[in-house]
């Protein structure tokens, strides 16, 4: 009798399906997030040369690359009325900016430096609190390709009012290496981090309205 019950469909015990889900949702993220950063890394803005870009004000944000030449021709061709360089080390002087980048009288009446701007976010709030300063209602924002999107995201979030005009310099090379993949997927990561932060705070405000 004993025998007959192990032998019993009803003994047998079939394995946990909970491990088997787990893996299941763990694949699919993450193919979730291989195809997104494709679709990322695709969509990038394509960087731009022409510097006949035209709003009230311009905004350049350090960083890896050559993004600061271009916003101070920006400005001495009649681009914007001024331009902020935000996220300056504190340690660094206007003097030695302006020969750095090899500006001209533009540079010394109308370049503002940030010094309080850590990250993106930071800037954005520098640059928020300048333009509203000045009474601007668009900006050109210069930045790294690969740090356009982010930027426009947290930008826009401090200044849904504002108009904002992207001018993306090349920095990461498109050619397929470990370091162009490294620095594009952490900037993805950030990218990621900084919609789902701006929408959370949406939502709290739009709740909270």
């Amino acid at each position: 009798m004993a025998r007959e019950r192990q032998n019993s469909p009803k003994a047998v015990k079939r394995p946990a399906s909970g491990p088997r889900r787990l893996l299941t949702a763990v694949l699919t993220v993450c193919v979730l997030c291989l195809i997104g950063f494709g679709i990322f890394v695709a969509t990038l803005p394509v960087s731009i040369s022409d510097a006949r870009a035209k709003a009230d004000g311009i905004v350049a944000l350090t960083g890896e690359g050559d993004r600061l030449a271009p916003a101070v021709t920006l400005l001495q061709n009649g681009g914007g009325k001024r331009l902020l360089i935000t996220g300056v080390n504190p340690l660094t002087s206007k003097p030695y900016l302006k020969k750095l980048l090899h500006g001209g009288a533009s540079f010394d009446c109308c370049v503002d430096l940030g010094f309080a701007a850590v990250d993106t976010r930071g800037n954005a709030q520098e640059a928020a609190s300048w333009a509203r300063a000045h009474r601007y209602g668009s900006l050109i924002i210069v930045t790294a390709d690969y740090h356009m999107p982010r930027s426009l995201i947290e930008f826009g979030a401090e200044m849904p009012e504002m108009k904002l005009v992207p001018y993306p310099v090349a920095d990461v090379p498109r050619t397929a290496s470990w370091q162009t993949a490294k620095r594009l997927g952490g900037e993805y990561v950030k990218y990621l981090a900084s919609i789902v932060r701006v929408s959370v705070v949406r939502l709290a405000r739009a709740r909270d309205a």
